[in-house]
């Protein structure tokens, strides 16, 4: 019989592989500190949206506090590097470990070139590969110019409007051939050869189509091998699902499929063969009416005692069926909503108070003016008494990480007025 676990023990299982369960540590947060946390994880999504703070920095904030981002630079662009852009569950930062998994089964070829003609796109490649071999890393705009490309494009600046030179850049880092050496202030990637980038472990074994493999202290499914050097797909859908597992702690197929963007398909057969070796193990949960699987080594604490504002891009709140399952919380980004249809707001974090998600607030970091602003606050149903007073000194938390200068609340959403009157308590930043 499968073990039967209550809503509050799974909710507790998903903090503590989430890194979310417990008191943020006082003391000053170290590299080591930032590197374990993103191990943790797995990934951490990427997104240009900047009215608070870029999304891939959000979810350590969340987890460890007022840490220093040029951490995270160090990281992804120092060797050996920890952290590598490529697509996962969106374009994500990514443990190089994972990279060659993820090439066999990712397909985002909507986003390059492939509807090119293949000899034009094959030019156009080759003398972008030619240029990255010769020189340092570069832009999409540098690359134009020193190839001396010119073309006439659409002036409706809406979406994707891309030139050649990067349809075929992002053809190139879909395959896994280039990849990002670094992003610049106005977060374009600078484009290198991914052989560049791989700690020298893996560059041999990128080179030959052999899997990555940066973790040997690793205790994952073991890695397989076709004939002809490549990875066994099955090998690397295991070791993919055993990450998004450990990563959940707890959860379902589709919860584990949707980590890395998995075919369901093939997701499944790996669920399967994990329950086989043991690494997951079949439970109930009330409430939840679908299979449901425990990790191995996920840790079940006696209570949740953490407080965080949450991304919308957190993996926390990733697959939102499970986020309701779970916390009972329905959540939607609002981002392409009109305004005027908004129910809460643009950018709206979940607030994460001890083993529940409390309630939500529509932020915004007003540089220019040193404040940062609270544009709606909500509770939830259910919110415990202290859920203000709690919330206020978390945003006072994000102020100095941000380096702002106050916190101004908005008379917008029920939870305001409380808010407002914990924020005028607070020692002033």
């Amino acid at each position: 019989m499968p073990a039967t676990l209550s809503l509050k023990q799974a909710r507790r299982i998903a903090l503590a592989a989430q890194g979310l369960d417990k008191v943020r540590p006082a003391a000053p947060v170290s590299s080591r500190a930032v590197g374990r946390t993103f191990a943790r994880l797995q990934l951490v999504q990427i997104d240009s949206v900047n009215v608070l703070a870029r999304s891939h920095y959000l979810p350590f904030f969340s987890r460890l506090g007022n840490y220093d981002r040029s951490i995270l630079e160090r990281l992804s662009g120092v060797h050996p590097r920890r952290m590598m852009e490529y697509w996962a569950h969106e374009a994500s930062f990514i443990r190089p470990e994972h990279f060659e998994d993820l090439r066999l089964w990712q397909n985002r070829k909507w986003v390059g070139a492939h509807a090119m003609d293949p000899e034009e796109r094959g030019d156009v490649a080759g003398r972008i590969l030619s240029e990255l071999a010769a020189g340092p890393p570069l832009t999409a705009a540098e690359l134009t110019a020193r190839l001396g490309h010119v073309e006439t494009r659409s002036t409706d600046n809406w979406g994707w409007n891309w030139n050649t030179i990067k349809r075929v850049l992002e053809h190139l880092f879909e395959e896994g051939t280039v990849t990002a050496a670094s992003r610049t202030g106005s977060f374009e990637r600078r484009y290198t050869l991914t052989s560049r980038v791989l700690p020298s472990t893996a560059v041999a074994a990128a080179a030959s189509g052999k899997p990555v493999s940066t973790q040997p202290e690793s205790k994952g499914p073991e890695s397989g091998e076709q004939g002809g050097g490549r990875p066994d797909a099955g090998a690397a859908m295991l070791r993919l699902i055993d990450a998004a597992a450990q990563a959940h702690g707890i959860g379902t197929l589709r919860c584990f499929a949707d980590y890395f963007r998995a075919p369901q398909r093939a997701a499944a057969e790996a669920v399967a063969e994990l329950v086989d070796a043991g690494r997951l193990e079949p439970v109930t949960v009330a409430g939840w009416d679908r299979p449901v699987y425990r990790h191995v080594e996920a840790r079940l604490p006696r209570t949740a005692t953490g407080r965080a504002l949450l991304s919308p891009f957190d993996s926390l709140v990733f697959e939102r069926r499970r986020l309701e399952e779970l916390f009972g919380f329905h959540y939607r980004l609002e981002i392409y909503t009109p305004e005027a249809k908004r129910r809460f707001g643009y950018y709206v974090l979940p607030f994460l108070l001890r083993d529940g998600i409390v309630a939500r607030v529509d932020l915004k970091a007003d540089r220019a003016a040193g404040s940062l602003l609270v544009r709606g606050s909500f509770a939830e149903p259910d919110a415990p008494g202290d859920t203000a007073v709690e919330l206020a000194a978390e945003l006072q938390l994000m102020a100095e990480w941000l380096e702002l200068d106050r916190i101004i609340v908005a008379p917008m959403g029920d939870l305001a007025p409380a808010l407002a009157q914990a924020v005028a308590g607070l020692h002033p930043l």
